[in-house]
């Protein structure tokens, strides 16, 4: 069902959907032979979330040889790698925060991330989340059935993200004195573009001088391209159907023109810098993507203020 202006999900629908199936790829990603990234928490996150097609993925039981067709644009073993690339990417995003002394991070859309308890946080981080309300209150008890405690202070913050947001972070505690490490990972693709602009603004309004951010610029696109793009998307979640998952992703998005991340940022005083996905992939020890599969056009950006 396409999206509308009020839509609700779970993390088994809709956008919801998609943060279990990144999580499914973390997993499938840290099984890899030579790993670049190692999330324990995917799995069993991806397991309790019950959908049967991402269990079997995150678990092992299907492998990305028994999804993966010659004639897929983006097969699962190529989509698990560029998600290994991403995780990596603001992982080590939040490592060079913190060595530049920044002690408050935000984490937009946070789904099923896990860095709250599996990164060495120091002592001294406060770390916030902000999801739907239903999105945070699984992900945190579930991971306190486990046994799994947070790596940092941890403040969790139910909104979703088209209210108002500002105020509920201000009444967890955050302090738009200190300087802050944001990140938006796989976010900007399902907002529209005005949305997009906004939620930018909104983080350099509430950044002190010093702040970073963090985020995963999706390309713009003409209107003649459009249904270029969904036609990609739906081949390959269309291989999936047969394995008992129906959800149509080429729905959830929201394509056509829009502001790119780096330049927008540049015009509201941040310093950014871009780094194409294959250079990413390149840096990580991977394969780099055919032009005509999309994910190549991704940019990973880099914003200090």
């Amino acid at each position: 069902m396409p999206r509308t202006d009020d839509d609700t999900w779970n993390l088994a629908s809709s956008v919801g959907a998609t943060a279990t199936l990144v999580a499914a790829a973390r997993a499938v990603a840290s099984r890899a032979q030579n790993p670049v990234i190692d999330d324990p928490y995917a799995a069993p996150l991806v397991q309790a979330v019950g959908v049967e097609f991402f269990t079997r993925l995150a678990t092992g039981e299907l492998s990305p040889e028994d999804l993966d067709s010659n004639d897929s644009p983006v097969g699962i073993r190529r989509f698990a790698d560029g998600m290994a690339a991403r995780t990596r990417f603001f992982d080590d995003f939040f490592a060079d925060a913190i060595a530049a002394g920044i002690r408050q991070a935000v984490i937009l859309a946070a789904g099923l991330d896990a860095r709250g308890y599996r990164l060495s946080w120091p002592q001294d981080m406060v770390v916030f989340e902000i999801d739907q309300a239903e999105v945070i209150e699984f992900k945190t008890t579930t991971l306190a059935g486990l046994g799994v405690t947070p790596s940092a202070e941890l403040r969790t913050v139910g909104v979703d993200l088209r209210h108002d947001w500002p105020a509920a972070l201000a009444e967890a505690g955050f302090d738009t004195a200190e300087p802050t490490a944001w990140i938006a990972e796989g976010l900007f693709g399902y907002l529209p573009p005005e949305a997009q602009d906004r939620l930018l603004d909104q983080i350099t309004e509430l950044s002190a001088a010093g702040s970073r951010l963090g985020a995963e610029g999706v390309p713009p696109h003409r209107a003649e391209d459009d249904e270029a793009v969904r036609t990609r998307m739906q081949s390959a979640s269309g291989q999936w159907r047969e394995h008992g998952f129906d959800i149509d992703f080429s729905e959830l998005v929201f394509l056509g023109d829009r502001a790119e991340v780096a330049d927008y940022l540049q015009g509201q005083g941040w310093r950014t810098t871009a780094t194409p996905t294959n250079d990413l992939l390149v840096k990580y020890g991977m394969a780099p993507l055919d032009d005509d599969e999309g994910f190549a056009e991704v940019r990973y950006v880099t914003a200090v203020r």
